[in-house]
């Protein structure tokens, strides 16, 4: 270098010994001019590669970037002209040095690079230059030293010595500061960009380099988030590649190629079998043929912007290692009093700087992770969503609704909160080598005392990993089933209620609550330990390290260099070390997932080939030709050799006894059942209704258009058919009216109108009906057979295929199937099948003696001809469809008090028919309606409160009570007795490391060695101490609040459940719990240990810099200030986020159910859209929420990084007085400090956001609760009741206060042993005068007495317990048949098998392997709705109580069933009170009385025959039935 420049290149006594430092003119005018140039040219490459592939369209040449250009070409000149004057001087015989030519060359070749990559990036859309900003600001860093050198020498030797090159460099620093300084502006956004459509764009994409580098785009929201609490409407929009579509696009696209390749691979793998066996001998095993690996389709999908993160954290991490060697420079300055004074400036500058490189780079990483985070959960929440649109029904029988939902926010979740910590995997290894390097250099081989140490502890920390994950699976377990049967509960309430049965099931759920309480006490003792192994390693480390130093050889002598260089060494490896097992446990965790999830992707899916849609003979709509169908390849087919040729606009009936194959037809059709053998044709658009209604929870109108624009002649005509104005009359929002989950809000029979109304509306060519009419009652299912169905209907001409159990439709038809045993037993026209006197002929004469030709004569003459009669008759009853549930009435009357919709005549009936259908799976999290202007008064379930704002202060005191107060003031003054300890520990190792060296020693080393150590140990046990008290506190509170929670919920009344949706209670019970048993603990923990960890900090640093306590007060407005703003934006972004969850999961579950009517009006891909739409949805606040994080830790660290530039500084100002051990000692602390802080606030507001839950679950267990269920004083004699009479006194009734009354002024005595019929129109008040018997409802006025005794003086249970009900729903828990029938275990075996015989269930039971241990499925449903209503049976013959009280189950249910219920109900039950709600007018015509009901009073009441002679009301009904 000396020959380059002709004069010496470095210079240490100019340079470094000196108080007023220069670099040599060699140095300045070489290697510091060229700094800026390399950096430049060594980033091109890779940004030259970056441009290529990120164009955002050009931006339009402005006034910025014009004079962004013309500085730069001004550089560029300048350089040459110092160039063009060397080459002068040259010419001219004075020969200045090479590095006169190099430099401006160099220099000037560089600053022409710049220009042309201003134009360049401006063509490709960048609006704020990362890579120039570096450029300019690296100019203007290395420009400062010769401006200042230049004057100096100029001032000392009194004249410029080259005036043309001193005039050049100035004029060179005025361009580039100006460059540098123009570069900080950001451009306008490039043409055709997003910004001009998007209402609120995420200001990200257009943010300048420093406000990404520091997270300044993200100021506005947090501003906003102080100010008011945010909504929906303020979070932006998405960035373009974050969107759902791109992303999952993205991995499709990927893992349907790594799917063809393994199908390639087996496919060569099977054709290779057929090889010789001597090929096989040369080449050794074949190879297996590989499944589609899912990883691989994640890493070719999200791989790169993973190599990106991977270089920010390679640079993190050699920076941390940056500050312990400035310290040992610090300390080394502070023991030497001659070093010139700015070394010590130079060092806590440096110090600060590398801090905050750190922290940038740090946090950008931390950004690039977590965004690739979101976005694989975006990507596998959308294949796992296409998948399930996509998979066989065996396949969805094999994985439940709740499985497959699991899939998605659990698995899903994994990758996600794994990804940010990917990278420890090979960045811990790094760092421990690093580390072990520098202490070796430090300490020499007793270094690796320590290390061996922290080896050691990493399988123990490993081994308390894996048990406590253990642990939680077990829990999971446990926890699982409790929810299970906390959803079976909420389901089945009504009917424990109406049993008594809730001890039992309290009981039950007590017992799985107890084990998992006993699992989590010692989950949270191996919580102790590890966090005791986490606070003692780095202090046990520095103990042993140290030790051995000082012991191994006398001359060893510890001083603050060594000491605490080592410690800050040490401190480094904490975090890596603790962080490795929690990442070694999340990797096998997401590992179990990542196989979970490649397992549902490679099911097998159904054939879209199945069915053949384009080609068929010409006339005909359908063909099947020798069809074979089964569910399952494992099971035997359920339809075989189906022959079957439907003409086209032909209505054909499909008629069969239960379970002979007719929904299988019908499935069979749409592709659903696997096809064996045979063709099926079908060519058309399909519309399908099936059994059970599919009810989305949107509005009524956007359910019946089904996505198909609005017609509204159409869409009027339709609804008119279905017969669903009436009900649009009495729905609170009309057509506009939100129906709840699965329907909830309207009755069995709407649900099936509104199913029927959307294949009406889609207007397509075959329509394939799965009985349609079964729930809706006789003149309603009339209306619409003659309407719709039929001959004369609005789909007359189209193609129907009708599955019907009425008989009284069949003339009509064009043709009938017969089905039985999955076979086609005859097919024919209705007279043709009578005639023949088969089987079909049984089974009509059978049925219906008098039904079948009633309606045939009927349709001749004796229809209504007076149409307004039949509109009345329709709005009276198109509402009742059976299922005069009993609560129906009741929610509908919420509704209307709420929106004080006074419907004028019709006020007095309850007919919103709100039915609470039994909630089968796990309703998913709250339904968060979204109330639109219209929709606001359709609104049938209160929504729920998103709490706003701060969280009270008294949940946090309830939370306290609920731990016990002294416990938790143990725990805080434990963590303070803790801190005393370390700080003891560390300010002795201080005092140990200023001790004096008598001839090469320090003399007590034992005595400081035991002292340290017995403070370190006392340490410990405190943390232990607090942690254990900390363990058995919080899980007191979880028994205390979960056990008020049950307790408040089993005893809460009927309306309540009425008026909640089953999710939102259950959402009580696992989110929250789940929050209180294993989330609040930690989290608490954490915060108090950062919290005592920056106090003490401060306190070290103050007490050995008191100068320290100027900066004090700043730093702390400071760090509060951000932290309001933080924690008050993370809260709602957070609360917002969770609100935007449950949709994406309810609208999965809503899918997967009802996939096959999806399927069936080709709608995947609207859905698919719609489920990107929730996702995008809920990225909108969980990207914030990541940013704000973010943005949070680049500022608290900025305070963090203060406090080590204010604690080196006061060092140094104050070297005179201090001793190197107590300089050691505080900026150690400092340097620590930024973690704690950063804890600290994220703890807090975890904290907030968590805490939550407690008053969530207080807010349920202080609801009111019903009577109590046993009255000490006043029970009942133990064979109440004896005659069974049962007495209505002046009884009034109405479901809630302040509503109108249901039953009005009743009175009316039944005797012992009568059996009455009630009947009556929908709303009358039938179902409410059972309840009322039960006190499911109490007494207005008046009062019930049985065998004299007011039932209202007695406890419920004693009350119910001596009653009997079989309810119209039949509901069976998941568990044995014999649980079933008897919870309480009260009956003998015998008692059990000749229920089970008289209700016809003994043969059934008996051939089950398990006989009377037969495991029910959820809901029963392994058993059929017959079945059921038999076990039902079973459970009345049991109890066998004197008054029997019957809700008579609805169509649904196939005839012989009931004839079986019937004629058992009057051979067992013929002494008892029988008291039945019918539907069915013949199955009371030989009881003694009826009690026709009109508008909640009696209206009649009398023998049948009596009534039908007095032509009244039930003459009427009689006559409408064909009975009269």
């Amino acid at each position: 270098m000396d020959t380059l420049c002709g004069s010496k290149f470095w210079d240490s006594n100019l340079s470094v010994h000196t108080e007023n430092p220069d670099l040599t003119p060699c140095f300045q005018s070489s290697l510091l001019a060229w700094v800026p140039c390399i950096y430049l040219w060594t980033a091109l490459p890779c940004y030259l590669f970056y441009l290529r592939h990120c164009h955002r369209g050009y931006i339009v040449l402005s006034h910025l970037s014009r004079l962004k250009t013309v500085l730069g070409v001004l550089l560029w000149c300048v350089s040459w002209a110092d160039l063009f004057y060397s080459f002068h001087g040259l010419v001219h015989g004075w020969a200045p040095a090479p590095v006169f030519f190099v430099t401006p060359l160099v220099v000037g070749v560089t600053m022409l690079l710049a220009t042309l990559l201003i134009q360049y990036e401006r063509l490709q859309g960048v609006q704020s230059s990362g890579v120039l900003i570096i450029f300019w600001f690296l100019c203007v860093l290395c420009a400062i030293i010769p401006f200042r050198s230049k004057i100096l020498s100029a001032v000392e030797k009194g004249k410029i010595l080259d005036p043309f090159r001193f005039a050049t460099f100035y004029i060179y620093f005025a361009l580039v500061l100006s460059a540098f300084i123009l570069s900080c502006f950001r451009e306008k956004p490039p043409f055709f960009s997003p910004k001009n459509v998007d209402p609120n764009p995420c200001p990200e994409a257009n943010a300048g380099f420093f406000s990404r580098l520091f997270f300044s785009w993200f100021t506005k929201m947090a501003i906003l988030g102080y100010r008011r609490p945010l909504q929906e409407q303020d979070l932006w929009s998405l960035n373009k590649e974050d969107h759902s579509e791109v992303v999952v696009q993205r991995l499709l696209e990927s893992w349907k190629k790594h799917q063809k390749q393994a199908a390639r691979h087996k496919a060569v793998a099977a054709s290779g079998k057929t090889g010789s066996s001597e090929d096989e001998e040369l080449l050794g095993d074949r190879p297996r043929p590989r499944e589609a690996s899912f990883l691989q389709a994640l890493l070719s999908a999200f791989g790169p912007s993973f190599l990106l993160s991977m270089c920010f954290m390679l640079i993190q991490d050699l920076l941390s290692f940056v500050n312990p060697q400035l310290l040992s420079l610090l300390i080394r300055f502070i023991s030497n009093p001659t070093a010139p004074s700015w070394w010590g400036f130079l060092i806590a500058g440096l110090m600060f700087v590398c801090s905050l490189m750190q922290t940038v780079i740090l946090h950008q990483y931390y950004h690039c992770m977590f965004a690739m985070g979101l976005r694989l959960r975006t990507a596998i929440i959308g294949v796992i969503y296409r998948k399930a649109l996509l998979i066989t029904s065996s396949v969805k029988r094999e994985s439940t609704v709740g499985e497959m939902v699991n899939l998605m926010s659990v698995d899903a979740q994994h990758f996600m909160d794994l990804a940010p910590f990917l990278n420890l995997l090979w960045s811990t290894p790094l760092q421990i080598i690093l580390a072990i390097y520098f202490l070796w250099q430090n300490l020499g081989p007793s270094v690796l005392a320590g290390v061996a140490l922290m080896i050691l502890l990493i399988p123990l920390n490993g081994a308390v990993a894996m048990k406590m994950r253990a642990f939680q699976v077990q829990q999971m377990k446990f926890k699982d089933s409790r929810i299970k049967l906390m959803s079976e509960i909420l389901g089945g309430i009504k009917l424990l209620k109406l049993y008594a049965w809730e001890p039992s099931f309290l009981q039950q759920v007590e017992g799985i609550r107890q084990d998992e309480l006993r699992l989590l006490r010692q989950a949270t003792y191996l919580y102790a330990i590890s966090v005791f192994i986490w606070i003692c390693t780095p202090f046990l480390v520095t103990l042993i390290t140290l030790g051995v130093y000082v012991s191994v050889d006398p001359n060893n002598v510890l001083d603050a260099e060594k000491a605490f260089v080592s410690v800050s060494l040490f401190n480094i490896l904490k975090n890596p070390l603790s962080m490795l097992p929690f990442v070694i446990s999340s990797l096998t965790q997401t590992s179990v997932s990542l196989k979970r999830i490649q397992h549902f992707l490679s099911q097998d899916e159904l054939d879209p080939q199945c069915v053949e849609r384009k080609t068929i003979t010409p006339g005909y709509a359908i063909i099947i030709d020798s069809g074979t169908f089964t569910w399952a390849p494992d099971v035997p087919p359920t339809l075989h050799s189906l022959d079957i040729q439907v003409p086209k606009g032909a209505l054909v009936a499909v008629v069969g006894p239960v379970g002979c194959g007719k929904t299988s037809l019908v499935s069979a059709l749409l592709g659903e059942m696997e096809k064996l053998e045979g063709k099926v044709y079908m060519k058309g658009s399909v519309a399908y209704v099936p059994q059970q209604a599919w009810i989305q929870n949107r509005t009524l109108q956007e359910n019946v258009l089904f996505g198909q624009p609005l017609d509204p002649k159409r869409y009027q005509r339709t609804l008119e058919a279905c017969a669903l104005l009436a009900d649009l009359e009495v729905l609170p929002g009309g057509d506009q009216t939100e129906i709840g989950e699965k329907g909830i809000n309207l009755s069995g029979g709407q649900r099936q109108r509104v199913s029927l109304a959307r294949a009406v509306y889609s207007d397509a060519d075959i329509f394939l009906l799965d009985d349609p009419l079964s729930a809706v009652d006789s003149h309603v299912a009339k209306h619409i057979f003659d309407q719709v169905i039929g001959p004369e209907g609005v789909l007359a001409g189209k193609t129907r295929v009708l599955v019907t159990h009425g008989i009284s439709f069949l003339p009509q038809t064009d043709f009938i199937i017969v089905l039985a045993d999955g076979r086609v037993s005859e097919v024919g026209n209705y007279p043709a099948l009578l005639q023949r006197n088969d089987s079909f002929a049984n089974f009509l004469h059978n049925y219906a003696p008098d039904e079948g030709k009633g309606h045939v004569e009927e349709d001749g003459g004796t229809a209504l001809e007076d149409v307004d009669g039949e509109e009345v008759l329709l709005i009276e009853d198109t509402l009742s469809s059976h299922t005069d549930l009993m609560d129906n009435e009741s929610v509908m009357y919420e509704v209307r008090k709420q929106f004080m919709r006074q419907l004028s005549a019709m006020s007095s009936e309850g007919e919103g028919q709100v039915r609470t259908m039994p909630r089968r799976r796990l309703g998913p999290a709250e339904k968060v309606a979204q109330a639109g202007e219209v929709k606001a008064n359709g609104m049938l379930i209160e929504e729920e409160k998103v709490e706003m704002g701060r969280v009270k202060l008294n949940v946090f005191w309830d939370y306290a009570k609920a731990v016990g107060f002294c416990t938790a003031l143990v725990i805080c003054l434990l963590y303070a007795g803790q801190s005393a300890a370390a700080i003891g520990a560390n300010i002795w190792l201080s005092a140990w490391t200023n001790e004096a060296v008598v001839a090469g020693k320090q003399n007590n080393t034992s005595l400081r060695l035991g002292v340290y150590a017995a403070l370190g140990i006392l340490q410990g046990l405190l943390v232990v101490l607090s942690a254990i008290t900390m363990a058995v506190g919080s899980v007191q509170a979880a028994r205390l609040l979960h056990h008020m929670l049950l307790h408040n919920k089993m005893r809460s009344p009927q309306s309540f459940f009425d008026t909640t949706p089953s999710g939102r209670i259950l959402n009580r019970f696992s989110k929250d719990i789940y929050v209180i048993d294993e989330v609040l603990a930690p989290t608490i923990l954490t915060l108090l240990g950062s919290f005592y960890n920056s106090i003490s900090t401060v306190v070290v640093i103050v007490v050995s810099t008191p100068l320290f306590a100027v900066v004090i007060l700043p730093l702390a407005a400071l760090y509060i200030f951000v932290q309001r703003f933080y924690v008050a934006t993370s809260r709602q972004l957070k609360r917002l986020e969770s609100v935007s969850r449950s949709p994406i999961y309810s609208h999965f579950s809503e899918t997967v159910t009802g996939s096959s009517v999806i399927r069936a009006y080709s709608r995947s891909r609207d859905f698919e859209a719609i489920n990107d739409v929730w996702v995008d949805t809920n990225q909108r606040s969980c990207y914030p929420n990541i940013a704000s994080n973010r943005w949070l830790g680049v500022r608290v660290e900025f305070v963090g990084n203060c406090v080590v530039l204010f604690a080196a500084l006061f060092a140094v100002i104050g070297r005179s007085t201090l001793s190197p051990g107590m300089v050691g000692l505080s900026v150690s602390y400092a340097l620590q400090v930024t973690f704690a802080l950063n804890w600290m606030i994220r703890m807090l507001s975890e904290l907030e956001s968590n805490i939550v839950a407690v008053e969530r679950v207080k807010e349920y267990s202080r609801t009111e609760t019903e009577a109590p269920w046993v009255v000490e004083g006043s029970r009942p004699p133990a064979n109440w009741p004896q005659q069974g009479e049962v007495e209505f006194r002046n009884y009034s009734v109405r479901y809630r206060p302040g509503l109108e009354l249901v039953l009005k002024d009743l009175s009316l005595r039944v005797h012992g042993g009568e059996k009455v019929g009630i009947v009556g129109r929908t709303g009358a008040g039938k179902s409410s005068m059972t309840l009322c018997l039960f006190r499911i409802l109490e007494a207005a006025e008046g009062e019930i007495l049985i065998d004299g005794l007011n039932v209202a003086d007695i406890g419920l249970h004693d009350l119910r317990s001596r009653l009997t009900i079989i309810p119209q729903d039949p509901i069976l828990f998941s568990g044995t048949l014999r649980m079933n029938l008897d919870p309480f275990d009260n009956y003998s075996e015998e008692d059990l098998w000749r229920a089970l015989e008289l209700s016809h269930l003994h043969s059934f039971v008996s051939s089950q392997p398990g006989g009377l241990d037969f495991q029910c499925s959820e809901g029963g449903e392994n058993l059929s709705v017959g079945q059921r209503q038999l076990v039902c049976l079973a459970r009345a013959l049991l109890r066998k109580s004197r008054i029997l009280v019957l809700d008579e189950a609805t169509a649904a249910i196939d005839l012989e069933t009931d004839d079986l219920i019937q004629a058992t109900i009057r051979t067992q039950f013929e002494t008892c009170t029988v008291l039945t709600i019918a539907h069915r007018l013949n199955t009371i015509m030989d009881y003694t009385r009826v009690l026709v009901l009109d508008k909640g009073t009696v209206a009649e009441f009398d023998s049948p025959i009596n009534l039908i002679a007095a032509r009244g009301i039930f003459y009427g009904m009689a006559r409408d039935a064909g009975l009269a």
